[in-house]
């Protein structure tokens, strides 16, 4: 008979952040590393298994190295910000199978510090070599990633009436959250005026509705129900996954206000045993308000197009129907570069009652949605305080 054995979070590390001019991308892997061992009351020799992916100098075998690690399990797939997600999955189904006991997920990545904001807003096109496909013809004319996910928006706005008002209100409750967080980049409360008044970067996109730009890392580690329970922590099981991918460039987006969510969240609810409603705690990807907004729907939190009202009646809040990203998200808090790894951090700090000031009261049920590339790839993962 095949083996199927329980998979738990039994650790969660950040680094220093959101700005740490003196760590580079291994220093900061490093930092959060040390400290989500320390979280689990692990040794290192008992990781046997490494996912990572990253900008240039990042590959696993050099972070292993780094670490001091000889893992013999390793997995690096590389879909932009949802890739974490990808990596729990596949560390998940390794565990069950018996492949492998204990997997540490790793990301760092100094972002700010060595690039600063332009990397984020710009093109960036050329640099790291020839743009592939169909880029080669975006970037040049002017489409860059905000402009990418705008169009998005604009189209949901036309087919189902969402304004910017709506779209406003998200960084607006995110930002909410991020003011209870000590560790956040800004927490200056802020208004839908604010929002609304800000630098329009691309169409109906305002500065204060895309990511911050910010340095950081981030380990989660992961390993058996039977190792967990001499562990520091109650364990944090892993109960369903799923990935799924519909495009590379924008261009090659069928549907705009549809995203790979919707293959991605209702298998990983049915792997898992729950259906949306169940869920009490959502960690977004929030590259940009309207990444929330459209997974938000397609994963079956509201019905296609009523997104915009469901957020504007302030549902992500605390106490609200969906408490959506109490760390302060990629909006407010910290996103060096690709944030999917945080989003798994926080659901655990959630569901093992650690959010702090900003802690969702009897959370049970936790899910993680990653975006990567321009709406391009989506991994849902399901998190709950019991096995099943």
């Amino acid at each position: 008979m095949a083996m199927k054995r329980n998979v738990c979070v039994v650790g969660v590390g950040l680094s220093d952040g959101p700005i740490t001019p003196d760590l580079n991308q291994h220093q900061l892997i490093a930092q959060a590393f040390r400290r989500a061992l320390t979280d689990a009351g692990m040794q290192k020799h008992e990781v046997e298994g490494l996912a990572s992916a990253g900008y240039g100098g990042m590959h696993e075998v050099a972070v292993a190295e780094y670490l001091g690690l000889t893992p013999h399990w390793l997995e690096s797939t590389s879909c932009g910000g949802s890739s974490f997600e990808f990596h729990i999955q596949h560390a998940y189904r390794a565990i069950q199978a018996g492949d492998v006991e204990t997997v540490a997920v790793v990301y760092g990545n100094n972002q700010l510090s060595a690039s600063g904001r332009t990397l984020g807003t710009g093109g960036g096109g050329g640099r790291g070599g020839p743009l592939p496909g169909p880029m080669k013809y975006e970037f040049p004319t002017g489409l860059t990633l905000v402009g990418a996910y705008a169009m998005a928006a604009q189209r949901h706005m036309y087919e189902f009436g969402t304004t910017p008002e709506q779209l406003a209100s998200i960084a607006v409750q995110t930002r909410e959250h991020a003011a209870r967080n000590e560790g956040a980049m800004y927490r200056d409360l802020i208004s839908i005026d604010d929002v609304m008044s800000s630098n329009l970067v691309a169409d109906p996109l305002h500065k204060l509705d895309c990511c911050v730009i910010s340095d950081g890392g981030c380990v989660v580690i992961l390993t058996t129900q039977d190792r967990a329970r001499d562990l520091r922590h109650k364990p944090v099981y892993i109960r369903g996954a799923a990935g799924g991918t519909t495009h590379h460039s924008i261009n090659a987006m069928a549907d705009m206000t549809r995203t790979a969510a919707a293959i991605s969240g209702p298998r990983a609810f049915a792997d898992a045993g729950i259906r949306p409603i169940d869920v009490d705690v959502f960690c977004a990807y929030d590259s940009f308000t309207y990444t929330v907004l459209v997974t938000l729907e397609d994963l079956g939190f509201v019905p296609k197009g009523e997104g915009g009202p469901f957020v504007a009646d302030g549902n992500l809040r605390l106490g609200g129907v969906l408490p959506t990203n109490p760390d302060g998200g990629g909006l407010s808090n910290t996103h060096p570069g690709m944030r999917g790894l945080f989003l798994a951090c926080e659901a655990t700090r959630q569901l093992r009652g650690d959010g702090g000031a900003s802690q969702v009261k009897g959370a049970e049920v936790a899910v993680c949605n990653g975006s990567g590339g321009w709406l391009s790839t989506q991994g849902t993962i399901v998190l709950s305080t019991e096995a099943s």
